[in-house]
């Protein structure tokens, strides 16, 4: 199951590391809307790894500087590394959401979350980019493991 985890987790930094390099070169023809759900997305999976790790976490929908979006999805990626390694994936890990609520899950359902809503982002980065004249990315993950 851990290198399962682990592979997913090799394929969001993949894809993540593409879209920021596609929204880069097109920088001057992506809207704000684009630059909101990269930063969102990345925002995520630093939100559900600070929750299981216990650390001070992102807004949700901050903006980071773009140049710093390459170095926050790396070191997203090896913080989810570090929890796929490093904690027992049925561990019940209690937290509060965005608004204070307060909730448990495990440790795969807050990284699986964290997978699943960063795929379900890109899509609609892709369909922005698809308005705004840019070629979407084929990020599905079977063309990942081809």
């Amino acid at each position: 199951m851990k290198e399962n985890m682990i592979d997913l987790f090799e394929y969001t930094f993949h894809f993540n590391n593409e879209m920021i390099k596609v929204i880069s070169e097109n920088f001057s023809k992506v809207d704000e809307k684009t630059i909101n759900l990269i930063n969102h997305t990345l925002n995520a999976q630093q939100i559900w790894n600070s929750r299981i790790l216990n650390e001070k976490n992102f807004e949700v929908w901050q903006i980071n500087s773009f140049e710093d979006l390459n170095e926050i999805n790396e070191l997203n990626f090896q913080k989810s590394l570090k929890i796929v390694n490093e904690f027992d994936l049925n561990q019940v890990i209690a937290y509060k959401n965005s608004r204070e609520e307060k909730f448990e899950n495990t440790v795969f359902e807050m990284l699986f979350q964290a997978i699943n809503h960063s795929t379900y982002h890109r899509g609609q980065i892709n369909s922005q980019l698809k308005q705004n004249g840019i070629n979407p990315l084929l990020t599905d993950y079977i063309f990942y493991k081809r």
